[in-house]
């Protein structure tokens, strides 16, 4: 997996986590400079952020990225982000902070 280098991207803690995640399930991940051809020619590709969560990119410029949907990366990716969010992840249950909702 190739992330851009921090001179175009922010760092943030979803980031952070999604590349634990990522080298959890065993993928290498690196940074480097990405060029549009480089999204161009992707197998797949996805976003990341506090909005965003993990989402897959399925087009830029109207070019099909891959098969256009989520690719076996992006969809392993997903799976195991939103098991940490909904806290079916007990290995990093400690990234949770839980909040009591008050009754109206």
């Amino acid at each position: 997996i190739w992330e851009p280098e921090l001179t175009s991207a922010l760092t943030g803690i979803t980031r952070s986590s999604v590349i634990e995640l990522a080298e959890g399930l065993g993928y290498e991940v690196g940074a480097k400079r990405l060029t549009r051809d480089d999204i161009y020619i992707a197998d797949e590709c996805f976003f990341t952020g506090t909005a965003a969560e993990v989402t897959p990119i399925r087009e830029l410029d109207g070019r099909s990225i891959g098969e256009g949907k989520a690719g076996p990366v992006t969809k392993a990716i997903q799976t195991a982000f939103f098991d940490v969010v909904s806290g079916k992840d007990q290995k990093h249950r400690h990234w949770l902070t839980p909040v009591a909702a008050k009754k109206r």
